[in-house]
């Protein structure tokens, strides 16, 4: 199991390099309208060659991304051009927001989509049938009429949950869960479908098997068979699915945390790429990408320890 975490770990700094190397000179060598964007369009060709030797943007892109990786292994990943202010402490203060919310609406699509993916393919009929309700539901319903939808019954309406804003967990928990339960849950809806129907297909195929009749024959329970055998052996391609789904959920927030006024990391980096804030940007893309490589491991992990086989691959 060392071996496996040790490969599976390598793989993924190899990917962080390859990535954040690949951004850094893409977005470095076009760096033409970085100082005009910065000082105004009416200004001179000395000002903008005076605004890129501040920037450090004339030299040659090779010195700068020495530079940049030296820093960044370090924990600076630079300073904005038009906040001044360090990308990691942005980067702090708004990817907890995107991460609690995501985090928790992976939550909700694992448990939502277990219970229903294994009930439909235990009994059928109207599980089944719920279940193809919400693949289409969640494939076609928009996100952010979903959202409209649940700010205006809840919070509007019932006025249960409020309908923006953000209280960090350190501050008060109950406070924390009621910020973030309707943007969770907007972006759950869509992905529970996916999963569940992954979840149901690797069921029925797992109790069509021999060993679950052989099972049966000992007298063992359903229930018994279902839980500890069918679902453990269906769990790595659901697994699969649901690691999927955080990656597409957490880079599809933009849209969810400007409906409920969340100042998250998705807000973050849709500014800085139409600012061309190119520190803010390479900062963004390395963060994501850490953070993709860290839930892959996860997983890889997690199958790797419901499914033996797969630490040979």
């Amino acid at each position: 199991m060392i071996a496996y975490i040790l490969r599976r770990l390598g793989a993924g700094l190899v990917l962080i390099f390859v990535v954040t190397t690949m951004t850094f000179f893409l977005a470095y060598t076009q760096t033409g309208e970085v100082a005009r964007g910065l000082l105004g369009q009416a200004v001179g060709p000395e000002a903008i060659a005076a605004k890129n030797h501040e920037l450090g943007l004339d030299q040659p892109v090779v010195r700068q991304y020495s530079s940049w990786l030296t820093s960044a292994l370090h924990g600076d990943l630079g300073t904005s051009y038009y906040t001044h202010q360090a990308i990691g402490d942005a980067l702090a203060i708004r990817l907890p927001v995107t991460l609690s919310m995501v985090l928790v609406a992976i939550t909700i699509t694992a448990i939502f989509s277990v219970l229903i993916g294994v009930g439909s393919a235990l009994r059928g009929g109207w599980l089944d049938r719920l279940l193809q309700t919400l693949t289409m539901v969640g494939y076609i319903l928009p996100s952010f009429l979903l959202g409209i939808a649940l700010v205006i019954l809840f919070a509007l309406t019932l006025k249960l949950l409020p309908a923006t804003g953000f209280v960090a967990f350190s501050v008060s928990p109950t406070g924390w869960l009621a910020s973030i339960i309707l943007p969770a849950v907007t972006l759950a809806i869509g992905s529970i479908a996916g999963v569940a129907a992954q979840v149901h297909g690797s069921m029925l195929e797992e109790l069509s098997k021999d060993y679950v009749r052989t099972l049966r024959s000992r007298g063992i329970s359903d229930a018994l068979i279902v839980w500890r055998h069918c679902l453990r052996n269906a769990a790595g391609p659901a697994l699969t699915v649901l690691s999927l789904n955080f990656i597409n959920l957490f880079g599809g927030a933009l849209i969810i945390e400007q409906i409920f006024a969340l100042s998250g990391f998705g807000a973050y980096s849709f500014q800085s790429t139409t600012q061309s804030d190119l520190p803010a940007v390479v900062g963004v893309v390395a963060v994501t990408v850490i953070i993709v490589v860290v839930v892959n491991l996860i997983i890889d992990i997690a199958g790797g320890q419901l499914n033996p086989k797969a630490r040979v691959r």
